[in-house]
């Protein structure tokens, strides 16, 4: 239809791999990146995504989307939600019948997100140097099915956490809480002791890495399928190391 061919995105990549956060860990995933981010975390991973990426309609990006014939994407970035086109293509995700995840940072409203996407929202510790940021008014519009995503630098960030989960009562009111620890600043275990000592009922996620910057993904062939913190093969071809990638630019 016209209207939909004029809904177009700026895209920065798009990739199957395997689920490294959230309570989907370990599924087959089929990512959507989105390009640009309003924060520049003290931590970031993906500062690739704040300027490059591509035009694409929503109908191009669904089409790439169903090839992999996988029943779980992500929609990541960058910041999502700076593109109002994002709204569109979560609710074309559902009406095909994939489980749809969103992961925001949590400093944009979650109030228009389509109804069954699973929100996967960061809540911003002092260590990111973005705290202030935070739209606090996100915490009424979280339902069952959400997760609440806190990024551990140090000791303050970790009491900042659980400060921000008993006030909110999050443990009772959202489908998980994780504590990720920042790599190579944030041992794990050590996090892992103070969940244990604080009592506080949280997962602790992936470590959160800063890893070798990608080449953007064209086009889904030939597919490359990863583990977002791991290996990377293609089919018939060897693995390659942290995320790289054998998709052409765009």
């Amino acid at each position: 239809s016209t209207l939909k061919s004029n809904l177009v995105l700026t895209v920065n990549e798009i990739f199957h791999s395997i689920q490294g956060e959230s309570t989907h860990a370990g599924r087959p995933c089929v990512f959507v990146r989105l390009t640009a981010c309003d924060l520049r975390c003290s931590w970031c991973d993906t500062p690739y995504a704040f300027h490059e990426g591509r035009k694409m309609s929503v109908d191009e990006v669904v089409a790439i989307v169903r090839t992999y014939e996988c029943p779980l994407v992500e929609i990541t970035g960058g910041e999502p939600l700076l593109q109002k086109e994002v709204y569109p293509l979560m609710q074309r995700l559902l009406d095909d019948g994939l489980t749809v995840m969103l992961e925001t940072g949590g400093h944009r409203s979650i109030a228009e997100v389509p109804a069954g996407v699973v929100r996967v929202m960061d809540v911003k510790c002092p260590g990111s140097g973005e705290s202030h940021r935070n739209d606090w008014t996100n915490m009424d519009h979280l339902a069952p099915q959400d997760e609440v995503k806190f990024v551990i630098k140090d000791r303050a960030d970790y009491d900042f956490a659980k400060s921000v989960v008993e006030k909110y009562r999050l443990l009772d009111r959202v489908g998980a809480v994780l504590f990720s620890p920042v790599h190579d600043v944030m041992d794990a275990q050590v996090l892992a002791a103070w969940i244990l000592a604080g009592g506080v009922a949280a997962r602790r996620g992936r470590r959160w890495t800063r890893s070798p910057r990608p080449a953007v993904a064209a086009p889904p062939r030939p597919r490359t399928v990863r583990s977002r913190s791991g290996r990377a093969s293609t089919p018939g071809g060897q693995g390659r190391d942290a995320r790289g990638r054998t998709a052409r630019r765009p």
